[in-house]
């Protein structure tokens, strides 16, 4: 299907070559973050990140690491962002100081979440921020940035047509085909149809779905099912889905005007979202439709509609709370109708199930995507990956944003339209890639892409070490044992104190204890026999080895030992 561009339609300064370097969102679904460079000039496409993985306790977001940049925040002409999910600009209060306050270019929708999202951190300068629309053009020394229309399952989202000395690229960004989609303006194919007749050497394209057969489903089906839902409820409605979902929020609130129920929108990110599209214009209600959750009360069951946060399971998000009868305005009743506006995102299965559970336990009505289709995902499936490809005719091409199953399938797909396998690259986090008119290849070279991780007001000071620590204490919890030393004989006063927490309950393991401190005396009495000075350190690793041996042949655990001398 792929025909070859004509080879003056790229054209490149002699022997120059351009580094693609992803530092997110390669072999992962989230952090999403690339580098163009030409020259040592430096182009950004997004700063997102991604939520911590079930094994990282206490993390709150992982973010790219940017070594690759250290001093050369000079060398970065600006940031160009897709749209407004936090996987695409979530990191920019966190990596700010570190890239030097850019010029950054985001459409309204994403322009109004960032600067909403930075009230949060008042200690940061003010954003290099400038809006930009459809078909926009930047010159951002030697890269010229088009912004083209891409639809998503949020508004406002950009794809990219950027025009480098050595050919152009076309990013992707997230994007999905849709004919029909609700509030919105159907794919441009003429606009996508343009690019290809201008040759582009190079297509990047979005592989979350390139595992799914078929064609993704269509917004203005999703519309007529919820609609159906709405005319058969009796009671309240309450509604979960994804706070950045605004397409689908207001799908849910025109139907509720149409059936003449107010509506009470709650959790955080959601209501400001709402806030921010309301005053942007991409969400429309009537006078008198919004109403604070503690309101809902005085209209009748029939009359009210509940907008919230919590369809992944999450445990302090509105649904959750709902379902556990912690919400201090909502108590599930059982002509309740309960919405899962939204697919699971891997990992949550459990949760997901233990809060359907809960809900089904209180005898509501319960609808989710695998009974009738009332979520379509925002992400191209490979019938439209396909007609990308046939669109865009390009010579190279790079799989991206996604796990590495994702991208390698992708890959393949591309093969078979015809791209030659010697022109397709799997590409993972922190691989350069040099790009010529004639040539794309994998480098030697590598940019640093670990986790950066965030917890708090900390910014990478959680390292492996103390992510392995956070995990022993979750896995076998902690064990401290007090020992109070006679500095003139050098041996054990009394009985070692032992506090256990998350190991073993200790009035329930007195036999335990008992040989515990037992070796202790011992362990530390045969150290400092001999006399003279005695060297501490030693004498805690001591126990803290021999004690963890001790232990795990009694229990088969490893809690963190955690030995404590005091010299009196």
């Amino acid at each position: 299907m792929t025909k070859q561009n004509n080879p003056a339609q790229h054209r490149t300064h002699s022997g120059a070559g351009l580094k693609i370097i992803p530092l997110g969102g390669l072999g992962e679904v989230g952090r999403n973050m690339t580098l163009l460079e030409y020259n040592r000039a430096i182009l950004i496409v997004d700063l997102g990140f991604r939520m911590p993985e079930e094994d990282m306790p206490g993390v709150d977001f992982i973010i790219p690491n940017v070594s690759y940049l250290k001093d050369r925040k000079k060398d970065i002409l600006g940031v160009v962002f897709t749209h407004g999910h936090y996987d695409h600009i979530g990191a920019i209060p966190y990596l700010l100081d570190k890239i030097g306050n850019p010029p950054m270019y985001a459409s309204g929708l994403a322009k109004g979440i960032i600067l909403k999202r930075q009230d949060d951190f008042p200690q940061l300068p003010k954003l290099n921020l400038h809006q930009v629309k459809n078909g926009d053009r930047i010159k951002l020394g030697p890269f010229t940035v088009e912004f083209f229309k891409q639809t998503h399952n949020i508004s406002d989202n950009f794809g990219f047509f950027i025009e480098t000395p050595v050919g152009n690229i076309v990013h992707t960004s997230d994007f999905k085909f849709d004919n029909n989609p609700v509030y919105d303006l159907p794919t441009d194919f003429k606009k996508l149809e343009s690019f290809g007749k201008r040759g582009v050497l190079l297509l990047m394209s979005d592989s979350t779905g390139a595992e799914e057969e078929g064609h993704s489903l269509s917004e203005e089906k999703i519309m007529e099912n919820l609609e159906e839902i709405f005319k058969e409820s009796k009671g309240r409605i309450i509604a979960a889905t994804f706070g950045s979902l605004i397409n689908r929020i207001q799908q849910l609130i025109s139907l509720s005007e149409k059936y003449g129920r107010k509506v009470a929108v709650d959790g955080y990110s959601m209501k400001s979202n709402v806030e921010i599209c309301k005053r942007l214009g991409y969400i429309k209600t009537q006078k008198g439709t919004l109403i604070k959750p503690n309101q809902m009360q005085n209209y009748p069951d029939s009359k009210v509609t509940m907008i919230g946060t919590g369809a992944q399971g999450e445990g302090q998000a509105v649904l959750m709370r709902v379902a556990n009868g912690e919400h201090r305005s909502v108590k599930l009743k059982k002509e309740d109708t309960v919405i899962f506006s939204s697919s699971v995102i891997p990992g949550n299965e459990r949760t997901v199930q233990f809060l359907k559970d809960q809900l089904y336990r209180q005898g509501v009505k319960v609808y989710h995507y695998k009974m009738m289709d009332i979520h379509a995902g925002g992400h191209a499936q490979r019938d439209e990956l396909r007609q990308m490809m046939q669109l865009i005719k390009p010579k190279f091409f790079i799989p991206i944003h996604g796990q590495y199953s994702m991208l390698f399938n992708h890959a393949q797909l591309a093969k078979e339209q015809g791209i030659p396998e010697k022109n397709v690259l799997v590409v993972e986090n922190g691989q350069v890639v040099e790009l010529s008119q004639n040539k794309m290849a994998i480098t030697k070279e590598r940019a640093e892409s670990n986790y950066i991780m965030v917890d708090g007001l900390g910014v990478g000071d959680v390292g492996e070490v103390v992510l392995r620590d956070r995990q022993t204490l979750s896995k076998d919890g902690m064990f401290v044992i007090v020992a109070i030393i006679d500095r003139t004989t050098g041996k054990v006063k009394g009985s070692p104190d032992i506090i256990s927490r998350g190991f073993v309950y200790l009035r329930e393991s007195k036999e335990l204890l008992y040989e515990t401190r037992k070796r202790v005396i011992d362990i530390v009495n045969k150290s400092t026999g001999s006399g003279g000075a005695v060297n501490w350190s030693y004498v805690k690793d001591s126990i803290r080895n021999r004690i963890g041996d001790f232990l795990y042949q009694k229990t088969q655990r490893r809690p963190m030992i955690l030995p404590v001398v005091i010299e009196v």
